[in-house]
């Protein structure tokens, strides 16, 4: 995990910390796959792509694993097909939950933040 990571998760912790909720291993295993997924994601960043390209590849990916995941469990396609307007609920919910998270915390930590994109931007 690179530093910058290992900073975020620790800036994750201690806001868990402030806020009175117990750090669990899982959480911990949760945020350092989301980190490790942000990491990949930017360093994709280039002259061939830039962030927006790259997030729409994200989502696209996000959006595609989590249909396989959803299909475990279903014998017949047609059963998982009934099953599609609750599933995308299921998914929009906890998508636009953890959006509005994170806009409120990048808000509440613009400025630090905006000097981490910069200082992460690839050389051109």
């Amino acid at each position: 995990m690179s530093e910058d990571n290992l900073a975020s998760l620790n800036d994750k912790n201690n806001a868990a910390v402030e806020a009175n909720v117990e750090i669990t291993p899982e959480m911990q295993g949760f945020y350092q796959r989301a980190d490790a997924i942000i990491g990949m994601a930017n360093s994709q960043l280039g002259s061939d792509a830039h962030s927006g390209q790259v997030g729409a590849s994200l989502l696209y990916a996000a959006a595609r694993y989590s249909a396989s995941v959803a299909s475990i469990g279903f014998v017949k396609g047609d059963d998982f097909a009934k099953e599609k307007d609750d599933i995308v609920e299921f998914y929009v919910k906890q998508y636009r939950q953890m959006l509005s998270d994170n806009l409120t915390d990048y808000a509440q930590n613009f400025d630090q933040y905006v000097q981490l994109n910069k200082d992460d931007k690839p050389a051109q």
